[in-house]
């Protein structure tokens, strides 16, 4: 393996072992036909590298005739990623894209100027019913890059490096690591991993990233002493050598990367470094000016009526 050896964080030294410097309980929404934990935006952290939102998707277990019915909903300046463990979405979007995102799959859209998706279960899925258990993510773009044409782009995950030695497995969806790039082509410096650790077994992460984050999966990891359970989110200290070791069978997503030149306002599905902006998308959206999606025209997600205005924040943002 490609692992960069370095110095563990000695227990007792308060320097050595302050490696996480913030610490973040999502919270939980019952959504009725499954439970989403939401770790980004918080109100101690906006953004990890571009990743303004962060969202754990159940485990949830549908039965026959049942799934989940996102109606299409617009996005701008932002692009999204959903990456699923278990489980499959039919995702279909106003540039005519009908894609079922799978497990270890990686689906990068664009919104940019503008886009309208839906994300459903399809109807071979309803027949059998299915497990659904994934991560969703929003990534901010660049300013420079907030207005591009918008895209859609899939890899499947027999394209996506995979690492597998000695009880670490590791499949790197963006970014570079491990001695591997992933194909996936970002907006701006991104790291996002989904790695796996046998019990006892421990892994560095290095400080190549000038902001990275952890989110916990499933089983107990240990760092620098600490033990840390399932849906959690660790946001590690710019610059340090980490190493995270396994208390059992473990899964964690690795993210981050470049931060943002200045913070971003959020409101509903739309995120922009320019206040008008949101305000003219939100106008648009009422006023059925975006493109509808070929297969899901008949349907779709009325603009909320909460006048809460967007909000802008250093340090950590709400929205409705």
């Amino acid at each position: 393996m490609t692992w960069s050896p370095h110095p563990d964080p000695e227990l007792g030294n308060r320097a050595s072992t302050e490696v996480i410097e913030t610490l973040i309980i999502p919270r939980a929404v019952d959504l009725g036909e499954m439970v989403v934990r939401r770790a980004l935006p918080s109100t101690k952290r906006q953004m990890v590298g571009p990743f303004i939102f962060f969202d754990q998707m159940g485990p949830a277990e549908f039965l026959t005739d049942q799934g989940i019915d996102v109606r299409p909903h617009p996005h701008i300046n932002l692009a999204t990623l959903t990456y699923l463990f278990e489980g499959e979405i039919l995702h279909r979007d106003s540039l005519g894209t009908e894609q079922a995102i799978q497990p270890g799959a990686v689906n990068w859209m664009r919104a940019g100027r503008g886009i309208v998706h839906s994300e459903r279960t399809s109807a071979d899925r309803r027949r059998d019913g299915q497990r659904l258990f994934g991560i969703q993510t929003w990534m901010a773009l660049p300013e420079e890059r907030e207005e591009d044409d918008p895209a859609f782009l899939h890899h499947g995950a027999e394209a996506l490096p995979l690492i597998d030695e000695d009880g670490v497995t590791a499949r790197l969806i963006a970014g570079s690591a491990f001695g591997k790039t992933s194909p996936l082509q970002t907006a701006s410096e991104t790291l996002y991993a989904d790695v796996q650790l046998a019990a006892g077994r421990s892994m560095p992460i290095d400080p190549s990233y000038e902001e990275r984050a952890l989110y916990t999966i499933s089983g107990d990891i240990e760092v620098a002493g600490d033990s840390f359970e399932p849906a959690q989110l660790l946001v590690l200290r710019p610059g340090d050598p980490i190493t995270i070791k396994a208390k059992s069978d473990s899964r964690f997503m690795l993210f981050g990367g470049a931060p943002m030149a200045g913070p971003r306002y959020i409101w509903w599905n739309f995120v922009s470094s320019r206040l008008e902006r949101i305000e003219a998308a939100k106008e648009e959206w009422a006023r059925g000016r975006f493109d509808t999606v070929p297969g899901d025209e008949a349907d779709f997600i009325p603009l909320p009526e909460d006048t809460t205005q967007p909000r802008r924040a250093t340090g950590g943002v709400l929205y409705p």
